[in-house]
């Protein structure tokens, strides 16, 4: 089964969001990025991890320009990438991108759009 691994916040500021998160809710750092596709600050409250986003000029992965905020994307960790790409497809989802491993130190992330 899959398991809803994180969600995915598009933020004008890491900084001032990762310090709200932290602050408001008590959440802990645990990743930290710069990429060519965009910025990252992984926060975790112990089950599930918010992943804050921010995409300077010039960085790809970016919507609404560099000051629009919110929800970006959810990701999800699956038991099997393939049989997962062939429900999705098949259920109208199609294949978007595939971030390079290690990106930010985390697992490489295979992307769709539902």
């Amino acid at each position: 089964m899959a398991k809803l691994r994180h969600i995915a916040m598009q933020v004008p500021d890491l900084e001032k969001a990762a310090q709200f998160y932290e602050k408001v809710f008590g959440m802990k750092r645990v990743a930290r990025g710069d990429t060519p596709y965009g910025n990252v600050q992984m926060m975790s409250d112990g089950v599930i991890n918010l992943a804050l986003l921010n995409f300077p000029e010039g960085t790809i992965g970016g919507k609404g320009g560099p000051n629009w905020a919110g929800l970006h994307h959810v990701g999800f960790v699956v038991d099997n990438q393939q049989v997962t790409a062939s429900l999705i497809e098949e259920n109208g989802g199609e294949y978007f991108t595939k971030l390079p491993e290690g990106i930010a130190g985390l697992m490489a992330e295979v992307k769709y759009k539902d």
